[in-house]
């Protein structure tokens, strides 16, 4: 078995810790992950929020009922508990409402509550955790569309759960919830990596480069092309 980092659980290879760094979001990112998402070293990103921002946990698993670590978190004074979840109730970074919960709660940090899995696998967790939907829901004052090309959503507007902080912390930026001068780049610059590693190794099996385990796949039988990202070393 090859080795893999144990932040970022890629492949000694296609390791992804030196294209990030760590800053503070002055959020607390949660992150509530799908046992199958735990699985995913080559397309999940949940991992690579939690090396990129200072205060991201990953809590893993479907029933959270009784998971004292998200309760206490949820119970906990210092934050002000908000599930980033779209719908027609939920408010955004221009909302009034959140202006007066802050503004209420001044010394409060955000705890921003996502689900990590796909669309079926958080439904899964949702379905099982109906209380998560009494917190505060957030979304995006904005449209945003994802650069994660190569996989499937189930609308153009669905985003990653490393796209959903990035853009979480610019709206909140904007709207002076948190310092202007964060710097959020650091979770774009990895996750653009990333996606060119896929590719890469993509290309790589249709060339005849690496065994192509989706032979059978139409969808992995043409060459794809590299996005021309610009990307940091750290």
């Amino acid at each position: 078995m090859s080795y893999r980092c144990p932040k970022c659980f890629r492949t000694e290879q296609c390791c992804l810790c030196s294209y990030t760094k760590q800053f503070d979001p002055e959020v607390k990112f949660v992150l509530l992950m799908h046992p199958k998402e735990s699985k995913k070293q080559r397309t999940g990103t949940g991992r690579l929020c939690k090396i990129s921002m200072k205060d991201c946990e990953i809590i893993e698993g479907i029933d959270f009922s009784q998971n004292a670590r998200l309760q206490n978190l949820l119970n906990d004074s210092r934050y002000f508990p908000v599930l980033m979840y779209p719908g027609p109730d939920a408010m955004n970074a221009k909302s009034e409402q959140l202006k007066l919960q802050m503004k209420s709660n001044p010394k409060k940090k955000i705890l921003a509550i996502l689900i990590d899995g796909t669309w079926f696998c958080a439904r899964q967790i949702i379905n099982k955790n109906k209380y998560l939907l009494n917190l505060n829901k957030m979304s995006f004052s904005k449209n945003y569309t994802s650069i994660f090309t190569f996989k499937k959503e189930p609308h153009p507007e669905c985003l990653s759960t490393l796209e959903t902080c990035y853009y979480f912390i610019q709206e909140l930026k904007e709207n002076d919830f948190i310092n202007k001068n964060i710097n959020p780049e650091p979770l774009m610059n990895v996750f653009k990596q990333m996606i060119k590693f896929q590719l890469q190794a993509e290309n790589e099996r249709v060339s005849g480069l690496r065994p192509n385990v989706h032979a059978g796949n139409f969808r992995y039988t043409k060459l794809k092309e590299i996005p021309d990202f610009k990307i940091e070393k750290y």
